[in-house]
């Protein structure tokens, strides 16, 4: 009896003193049963670090209740925590698992595109040809394939150049005039014609046109002030009145 209580406080006393004993650990890491070379094994609780040479082999020093980590480029890191056991044994042996193959982007090499130019008269062969349907479109270097998802609507591209082109075609002052009405609208009422300018209602048109010819008026519209806009109809009034 007693003396398996002296091999039990021996065992204890032998387990203690190896937790609180630091220790030279040796051992490898592979994978795939092929040694890592450079692999990066980091104490982390004693933040120390070391590297495995070219046979995948280490010495560090720990104790027990130590922390390991293994990292290595394009392997999943791998931690060990030490206990007795691994301080007990002298060939510690670490294997490390693959990443998985992340795929770079995927490149679709078999559909190739052609670059579209309009000329001038292609473009204005789509604007007379923008009322007619599709199959009577034509313009010469385009051949349409039905039912290709590369479809060009050349209808819908006419009508937008069209567009593009009949509003560059507007006159700049009919575009002003029709700014310059909607910033009077929005800054005076109607009693400011009437009771301010004592202007009647059939004379109100004519004074907007007289306003809009004069070049100050898009001054006014390009960078609207209620001061400077109350001021330019009143002295555009004066003048108004001068030509009765």
């Amino acid at each position: 009896m007693k003396a398996q209580l002296l091999t039990t406080i021996s065992f204890f006393t032998y387990q203690l003193s190896i937790s609180q004993t630091e220790k030279l650990l040796h051992g490898k890491v592979i994978s795939n049963n092929m040694p890592l070379n450079k692999v990066e094994v980091i104490n982390k609780t004693a933040k120390t670090i070391t590297t495995t040479n070219t046979l995948g082999e280490f010495s560090i020093v720990a104790r027990a209740e130590d922390s390991l980590i293994f990292f290595a480029k394009d392997y999943l890191f791998a931690r060990l925590k030490i206990t007795a056991k691994e301080m007990g044994t002298n060939n510690l042996i670490v294997n490390m698992i693959p990443k998985a193959e992340e795929l770079n982007e995927v490149i679709i090499s078999n559909i190739t595109s052609k670059q579209i130019f309009l000329t001038k008269e292609d473009i204005k062969e789509i604007k007379l040809n923008s009322h007619k349907s599709k199959e009577g479109l034509k313009i010469q270097g385009f051949n349409e394939v039905k039912g290709s998802p590369l479809d060009i609507d050349f209808i819908r591209l006419g009508k937008e150049v069209y567009n593009l082109f009949k509003k560059e075609e507007e006159p700049k002052k009919e575009t002003a005039a029709i700014n310059f009405r909607k910033l009077i609208a929005a800054t005076c009422t109607e009693d400011f014609f009437v009771k301010d300018l004592k202007l009647n209602l059939e004379e109100k048109e004519l004074f907007l046109q007289f306003c809009d010819a004069d070049p100050k008026s898009k001054t006014v519209t390009e960078h609207p002030n209620l001061l400077a806009t109350i001021d330019f109809l009143y002295a555009k009034n004066e003048e108004f009145k001068k030509l009765k």
